[in-house]
């Protein structure tokens, strides 16, 4: 609908004509002034030519239609324009990715080539990410340390090209499974987002903080956030040798999402990690209704274009 923003301006229109009725009614004062002739004789020539029939009534309807329209521009002529809505579910989602040492071993594959772990988690946690639309995503990273690579933001591109661009060992190399997920939980409890979930991923054992990550899940369910984990490797505690490297605590991590509420995924394969991304599609799905939102269209450039082109116009008839 075609409205203007500040209607009152054109209250304006009149003051010409107040402006020059005070001019009449002014009495002038002082001396004349002497000029030479041939300036004289220019003056009068030129007030001539501005006396002819037509010219004045000329000049002055175009001097109203320039005024009349810089009023028109100034009080921002504009209309609503159609806009999509924004999907938003009141969901708060947060990623916590593990980056430790072990995420370097190249022991998965993607379209008849091996792959590290990480190489497949980026490839299929982007997509997922992007996928998010209507969510409040964030990223936290984890390795002897957990960092906040993300904060929440309706920006899952910006999330998504977090993930793609990490970088294994950038928050040390052990694996502090509980401090990623304490991290996530303790900026869940700022939030007030109708589901607040987490998503955690690993693919070693904890070794690293103070802190037992079944007790930050017990604070979790506590806190109502529900934690859905994926246990990545091929081999965990209870498969693997004695000793073996690069195992994964697959139990642990099923405790986690017991106590909060949420689901727990093994993935062994790429297969199997896109097969979790569907699944959380599922559990945790995005289709809402949009928010509300009024976007106008602004019209002002084009009557303040055309005073321009009238005030040009103007200057140079005066000039010739």
């Amino acid at each position: 609908m075609f409205e203007l923003a500040d209607p009152w301006v054109l209250l304006a229109l009149p003051l010409p004509l107040l402006a020059l009725r005070w001019r009449q009614t002014a009495r002038m004062t002082g001396r004349a002034l002497t000029v030479p002739d041939r300036i004289g004789d220019a003056m009068v020539a030129a007030g001539r030519r501005g006396s002819l029939p037509g010219g004045t009534s000329l000049r002055h309807g175009v001097l109203w239609a320039i005024w009349g329209l810089l009023l028109l521009a100034a009080s921002g002529p504009r209309d609503l324009a159609p806009v999509s809505a924004l999907k938003v579910t009141g969901r708060d989602l947060a990623i916590v990715l593990d980056l430790s040492g072990s995420m370097v071993r190249d022991d998965f594959h993607l379209d008849g080539g091996q792959i590290t772990r990480f190489e497949a988690v980026k490839t299929v946690g982007a997509d997922f990410a992007r996928r998010r639309g209507g969510d409040r995503v964030a990223l936290i990273v984890f390795g002897s340390e957990a960092y906040y690579a993300a904060p929440f933001t309706f920006d899952v591109e910006a999330v998504a090209h977090q993930i793609e661009t990490a970088v294994i060992g950038i928050s040390g190399r052990a694996t502090n499974i509980s401090d990623g997920l304490g991290l996530a939980v303790k900026r869940m409890a700022e939030s007030d987002a109708a589901t607040r979930v987490v998503i955690l991923l690993s693919d070693g054992v904890n070794n690293a903080g103070a802190t037992n990550p079944r007790g930050v899940a017990e604070l979790a369910a506590q806190m109502g956030v529900r934690v859905h984990t994926i246990a990545l490797g091929p081999k965990d505690l209870t498969t693997a040798e004695a000793g073996e490297r690069g195992v994964v605590d697959a139990a642990t991590l099923q405790a986690i999402s017991d106590i909060s509420g949420g689901e727990s995924f093994r993935v062994k394969t790429t297969d199997d990690l896109e097969a979790v991304a569907r699944a959380l599609d599922r559990l945790e799905a995005t289709d809402s209704d949009g928010l509300a939102a009024e976007v106008f269209r602004d019209y002002w450039i084009w009557p303040a274009t055309l005073a321009g082109c009238l005030s040009l116009w103007l200057g140079w008839r005066e000039l010739a």
